[in-house]
Order: C-alpha cells, then structure tokens, then sequence
C-alpha cells in the first residue's frame, strides 16, 4: 500500500484574504497541515496543490512536494474533485502508482497525527471507498433547523416520526469537518463525489474540528492553541 497525503491550497480566499500562509502563532497556517502528514505513520510522500508562488515557497521550505495547480481549478467555484483527480495524474506521472489518497486541509490546524491515522485505519479495517471526519453538530435538521417555502413560510428539515420538544431526543446528526479524507485512488478517478462510493468516518472532538472560513475562526483556532500551549 502506496499512501501520499495531498494539501490542496488556492491563492485566493474572500473569506480570509492570505488564509492559507496566515501566521498562526508564529506559523503559516499551511504549516500545520504539512507538519502533521509528515508525521503520520504510513504517509510516503506529502504534496501541497497550490496556484500561488508564495503558498509554493511556505510548502517547499517545510519539506512538501509543490504541484502547480491550473488556474482553472483554482477559482472560487472550482470543484476541489477536480482537484484532487488533477493532483493524483500529476503524482502518477512523476512518482508512479499509488494505491491511498489522504487530503489534509489548510483550513484544520488543530487536528492531531492521531486523528489522520485513525481515518487510514478506519477505511482500511471496513474496506471503505472513502472516509471522512465528523462531529457532533450544534443544530439539528429534527429540531431546530428550519426551511423555507415558496410562500415565504418556514418548516422545518425533517419532520421527525414523533413529535421533539428538545434535541436531546432528536436524532444523532454530525457536521462533516475538514479535519482528514482518506480515498482509494481508484474511486476518486471513477466518480464526481463522496457519496458516491461506500462512506466510513471518524468522529473527531468539537476541540480539533475547527474549520477556518473566517478571521472569527481563525482566532478561535488561536485561542484553543494557546490554551493547550499553557497546559503545556
């Protein structure tokens, strides 16, 4: 078994203009994603797919392979698949074969080597097509997420069998993280989507799930790490 692990990291951002070589806490924010996959046991080789000369040199200079993304995949609307198929011929032609994607993306710098190695081991123990991270969601479709129709009215998502008056009794519903997705190469070059294959997961906790779309979050991310430096 091949394995590489492949960050994919576009020059532009509206929600977060430079997010990706952001300093966070003296690091550019990519510098997380690489650190980690480069301590996962079974990673071969680590790749960063970037547009961006800058984002190219912060890659380079923490021991990632940089793949020259095309300008067509690195717009606002770019579906990141595209991507990722684009990134797996360019590492065939370069290093041959290989057998196990795992995307790490920028936006997650509190996930640990823990957390990416369990996602490996996760879809390899249920011979899934692919596994992602989760965790448990603040809102429920059962209860209070709500919809809107076409006379301006609201319901809400889904209508639960029994009538919910907390969501403690709703059912179980996760948030999909940006923590890890660990794929067969094979799957992702013969279809469009996750769900279009056998789909496993690991639940990661609401502590090393954040995903960084804004500077709220990134200054989330950056209070949860100081405070598990000082615990240090």
């Amino acid at each position: 078994m091949i394995t590489h692990a492949f960050i994919f990291a576009r020059g532009g951002s509206k929600g977060l203009p430079g997010k990706n070589i952001m300093p966070l806490l003296g690091k550019p924010l990519i510098q997380y994603s690489i650190e980690v996959a480069l301590k996962t046991i079974g990673i071969d080789k680590v790749f960063v797919s970037t547009d961006d000369a800058e984002i190219a040199k912060v890659a380079q200079s923490n021991g990632a392979i940089v793949i020259d993304r095309p300008t067509e995949l690195a717009q606002d609307n770019s579906p990141e698949w595209l991507a990722w198929k684009h990134a797996i011929n360019w590492v065939k032609e370069q290093y041959g074969d290989f057998n196990e994607f795992v995307s790490l993306p920028v936006t997650s710098p509190l996930r640990g080597v823990k957390d990416v190695e369990s996602a490996i081991l996760r879809r390899s123990n249920v011979g899934a097509d692919i596994c992602i991270a989760i965790t448990p969601a603040n809102r429920s479709p059962y209860f209070n997420m709500v919809k809107k129709l076409s006379d301006n009215s609201i319901e809400l998502v889904n209508e639960a069998e029994n009538k919910i008056f907390r969501r403690q009794d709703a059912p179980e519903v996760f948030d999909i993280t940006t923590v890890v997705y660990v794929a067969d190469v094979e799957f992702i070059m013969n279809n469009g989507n996750i769900f279009d294959g056998t789909v496993s997961s690991v639940e990661i906790p609401k502590c090393r799930a954040v995903d960084i779309d804004d500077i709220y979050d990134f200054k989330f991310a950056e209070a949860i790490l100081k405070n598990n430096l000082e615990k240090d």
